[in-house]
């Protein structure tokens, strides 16, 4: 959809960025408690040869069954909610002017109500399609995926601000500007 560039332009213009996925990366290292806990409710074979989350195989077996999704985001989402809203209010202390939170699923775990503004980054089904497809995901993978999300368009109702990513980066930064430029 966007996301990471949005997130790499925000920066490049002073505002602070937290994203959610380098988080979710960050507490499934081998040693967090959270790894702990995932391989305790799903398993040893979540677990690579070098004590590494297995990722695909865990993608494969929570995507494929809602009810073992659930029990992978109340381990996760708790932990990365406390994260981002710790450094939300470490950015207030230090007297930062603008922050930027990335979460993929902001309307999924009703985090919306945090935030002073909330930018939607979207493109067409077929490109964000084509984009997951370039990753390497099987289409299996990418069907799960998105429907495990909320519709884009009812994100885009929902949201302040919308980044349409069709385009060039060029585009992509002049929208950006326009939005920091109305938020002020």
């Amino acid at each position: 959809m966007g996301k990471s560039l949005a997130a790499d332009l925000l920066a490049e213009r002073g505002v602070k960025v937290v994203d959610t996925d380098v988080l979710a990366r960050e507490m499934v290292e081998p040693g967090q408690p959270a790894l702990t806990e995932i391989q305790q409710i799903f398993g040893p074979d979540v677990i690579d040869e070098n004590g590494q989350l297995n990722r695909k195989a865990l993608a494969t077996r929570v995507f494929a069954n809602p009810a073992e999704r659930e029990k992978l985001e109340a381990i996760v989402h708790p932990r990365i909610r406390q994260t981002w809203l710790t450094a939300i209010d470490r950015f207030a202390a230090e007297g930062v002017r603008a922050a930027a939170v990335v979460i993929p699923l902001l309307y999924e775990t009703n985090a919306a109500a945090a935030f002073d503004f909330v930018l939607c980054t979207a493109c067409s089904l077929p490109s964000q399609r084509r984009r997951l497809l370039a990753r390497g995901w099987s289409e299996n993978e990418l069907n799960q995926r998105i429907s495990a999300q909320f519709p884009i368009e009812k994100k885009m109702q929902l949201s302040d601000f919308v980044i349409w990513t069709e385009g060039s980066v060029e585009l992509h930064a002049a929208q950006l500007d326009r939005v920091l430029q109305r938020i002020g």
